[in-house]
């Protein structure tokens, strides 16, 4: 390929600078890196998949870039400038006719990349939290597909990893031989089984409005520690067929690449804190689906193996994640319902539970504001609005059973956390467990009454969990509650919160419960 407008292009700048300009290139782009800036050049290829052959059309794709991580990213993404001149003298921003384009982007530090983060084992795991409540808004900002567009429909899900698996399997037999042909006979036939049945879930989500404008190419080295969050850039813009997508396909590409990196608990947690904020439960349906999607879809990237990154070290055999991936997730569909007052460390287990064990929790706390249009940390008296009455308490319990439902249905443990100081609360999620034939646990949190009374109070004060139970419901809570029954007792386990608690312990002993309950 002729480099002469990008090699004067960098000479330019490093005259400019008087520094010396590094060169990255990928497939399509020639990216230069001053000390500030980073300048993004479209080649002038023409690949099946992408057509930036002309120079309008590297300057449509150039805006294109621009206009879509910008809902992303605003403050990394700065501009697309013209490029003027000769191609052997170039000037950007200069005068006269443009002969290309290219997009301007403020710098970020090549460790500040989420790949690199995890690394260096240097990421704050709230960071997550956050980037999942960005990335929830965002997702339901993003305009949603027609359902006649054809985006999101089930032929064209199953094309695509098809598509993937024939590149996958043409390069395994020009490089690396039969072995790696066998291994990608399983993904093909689970591919199949799952496309057969997947069918009316995707129809039922492409026309609910699942499907919207996302970032789809959400993986770890596409996430960026900038301005103190993380933010997603470089999303897909020369294929809208790859941008239009079932927000959880979106989700299962971080989701999936976290665990390829060893890190289930992070992923866990993101999907966790994601879910909180978009509520969509019946999408773990496709879930599994995607993340084996998008792990094939990295080893075509990786070329199927672990092989040195160019940073950041050793790359994830994506190939073996997908294959992990197909199995069930840990332990099965479980069911756990937590029991305690407010204060006795219900959410902080079910979180620190839910990263140990890959399983999903529901919050009462949360979806009982999602029933009245409120966000997880919004005060219901600030809205003037009672949502603690009985009726509503009726039918965020009847949210929870149906959230609890889709989740165990897509065969994921789950974890349903709210008091259940009402034994029939607990007898309902029982029954469930018992109609799905899936082993049911109690969570049975304790602390002292001064404990509880000092952690309520500290809580009430910040004002920074979902929980909205101040002292007054404490006190009301210590003289009513209805003591675990015997039958009960026999299938919880107790924990108090007073100490640490022996994470990899409880964990075990939830994931080794039978349905005559835990071990």
């Amino acid at each position: 390929m002729d480099t002469t407008l990008v090699d004067a292009l960098r000479n330019e700048l490093q005259r400019e600078t008087g520094q010396p300009v590094p060169l990255v290139e990928t497939h399509i782009s020639w990216v230069l890196l001053t000390h500030a800036l980073a300048v993004k050049l479209k080649k002038p290829v023409r690949l099946p998949f992408v057509d930036f052959g002309s120079v309008e059309a590297r300057k449509h794709f150039c805006e294109e870039e621009l206009r879509l991580n910008r809902r992303f990213a605003p403050s990394l993404y700065i501009d697309v400038a013209p490029v003027c001149g000769t191609r052997e003298a170039p000037r950007i921003a200069g005068q006269g006719e443009p002969i290309d384009h290219v997009v301007r982007m403020r710098r970020f530090a090549e460790s500040s990349l989420l790949r690199n983060l995890l690394v260096a084992d240097a990421l704050q795991p709230a960071l997550l939290d956050g980037f999942a409540q960005r990335l929830a808004s965002l997702h339901r900002e993003a305009e949603r597909a027609a359902p006649l567009s054809g985006f999101g429909s089930p032929d064209l899900i199953a094309r695509t990893a098809t598509d993937v698996l024939a590149a996958l399997q043409a390069h395994a037999q020009a490089c690396e031989g039969d072995g790696r042909v066998v291994a990608l006979a399983e993904p093909g036939r689970w591919i199949g089984e799952q496309g057969d049945a997947l069918r009316m879930a995707w129809i039922a989500r492409q026309q609910g409005g699942a499907v919207r404008e996302c970032h789809g190419d959400l993986h770890t080295a596409n996430v960026v520690l900038f301005d103190g969050a993380l933010a997603p850039f470089d999303c897909i813009e020369f294929d809208p067929a790859l941008r239009w997508i079932d927000v959880m396909s979106d989700i299962a590409f971080l989701t999936m690449d976290l665990k390829a990196h060893g890190r289930g608990d992070l992923a866990a947690r993101f999907l966790d804190a994601w879910l909180q904020h978009v509520g969509d439960y019946p999408g773990l349906q496709v879930l599994r689906f995607y993340e084996v999607y998008r792990a094939l879809v990295r080893a075509m990237a990786s070329g199927l193996g672990p092989a040195a990154a160019a940073a950041g070290g050793p790359r994830p055999d994506y190939l073996a994640c997908a294959t992990r991936l197909m199995a069930q997730p840990e332990g099965g569909a479980r069911l756990m319902i937590a029991h305690g007052l407010s204060g006795s460390g219900k959410s902080s287990v079910a979180l620190r539970l839910l990263c140990a064990t890959g399983a999903v929790r529901v919050r009462s706390d949360v979806e009982r504001k999602r029933l009245y249009g409120l966000a997880p940390l919004a005060r219901s008296a600030a809205h003037g609005l009672d949502i603690y009455g009985s009726d509503a308490t009726r039918k965020t319990f009847e949210r929870l059973h149906a959230c609890a439902r889709d989740a165990l249905l897509a065969g994921y443990p789950v974890i349903v956390d709210a008091a259940f100081l009402r034994a029939a609360e607990r007898r309902s999620f029982e029954a469930l467990a018992t109609e799905l034939r899936v082993p049911f646990t109690i969570l049975d949190c304790s602390a002292s009454p001064a404990t509880l009374r000092r952690r309520v109070a500290e809580r009430d004060a910040t004002g920074a969990d979902a929980s909205e139970a101040g002292p007054v419901v404490l006190e009301r809570q210590l003289a009513w509650h209805e003591p675990l029954e015997a039958d009960e007792r026999a299938a919880a386990i107790e924990v108090s919160t007073e100490e640490p608690v022996d994470m990899a312990l409880l964990a075990a002993r939830w994931l080794a419960a039978t349905v005559e309950g835990p071990r």
